[in-house]
């Protein structure tokens, strides 16, 4: 079974996803950092896989994927690099890009050595629907690689049921339309919004990203979805430590330890 659906099946709140830019800080970041949000409480981990022309993200995942891509980070190295995680966790591992990435790797490719690597899903931000059914289902069908769409507040209800249709990881809830990084306090409108899709009664688990960013606004995501999904601000949280492992069981600490962690 893929360790997605396992942990979905396993626990239904309170679900921490962390991102980060795998090759930030430092090209041998990644085997540091996945296991050490692993033992500090993160449910699954998202990596980055950096790329020149991130047009979801905001300041501060491009520039650490800037600093990633002048590191030598690249996708034959991240697919070499994750394969010692697995010899730490079994946490599920999603890798969130771009499809001009696969594109050029090639689709059936790049599938099977994420999964090789111990890769459980994708998050494309830029794969089309029509793309996605006409090429791109079949071979992540083939490979037990589950993919996850986005929704924003301007998706409209006949997409967003698409979307739950398609979507054989978890829905991802844009939390507003805004890039990545921005950060305060989740809006009365926002909030409205997440009860709108809760009460659609999508049949796919749902976590709630962009602009959560510490333990009050991730609390705050969990009570309409099952989880949320942090990245910029612990991007921001690596810049400049000397002992990334210590910085990773910080953060996640920080976020985890003043909810109650489980189903």
């Amino acid at each position: 079974m893929n360790r997605l659906t396992e942990l979905f099946n396993q626990k239904k709140a309170n679900l921490l996803n962390v991102y980060f830019t795998a090759g930030y800080p430092q090209l041998d970041s990644t085997v540091t950092i996945i296991r050490n949000l692993a033992e500090a409480g993160a449910d699954l981990i998202e990596v980055g896989m950096p790329y020149s022309d991130p047009m979801a993200d905001g300041e501060t995942i491009q520039q650490s994927s800037m600093k990633a891509l002048a590191n030598g980070m690249t996708l034959d190295t991240l697919f070499k690099q994750l394969p010692l995680t697995r010899t730490y966790t079994d946490v599920p591992l999603v890798l969130m890009g771009y499809y001009n990435q696969v594109m050029q790797y090639g689709p059936e490719r790049f599938v099977k050595a994420a999964k090789a690597a111990g890769v459980d899903g994708l998050i494309l931000p830029d794969l089309p629907v029509f793309e996605y059914e006409r090429e791109f289902r079949d071979i992540a069908e083939r490979h037990d690689m589950q993919v996850t769409f986005l929704i924003t507040p301007q998706t409209d209800e006949e997409r967003i049921r698409k979307i739950g249709e398609l979507s054989t990881g978890f829905i991802y809830v844009v939390s507003s339309s805004s890039i990545t990084g921005k950060s305060g306090e989740i809006t009365d409108g926002q909030k409205a919004y997440f009860a709108r899709i809760a009460a659609m009664n999508l049949s796919q688990p749902k976590l709630i990203g962009f602009g959560i960013s510490d333990a009050k606004s991730f609390r705050t995501a969990c009570e309409y979805a099952n989880g949320a999904i942090i990245g910029s601000a612990f991007i921001r949280a690596l810049k400049d430590v000397d002992d990334v492992a210590a910085a990773t069981r910080s953060f996640v600490r920080g976020i985890v330890a003043p909810t109650e962690v489980g189903v």
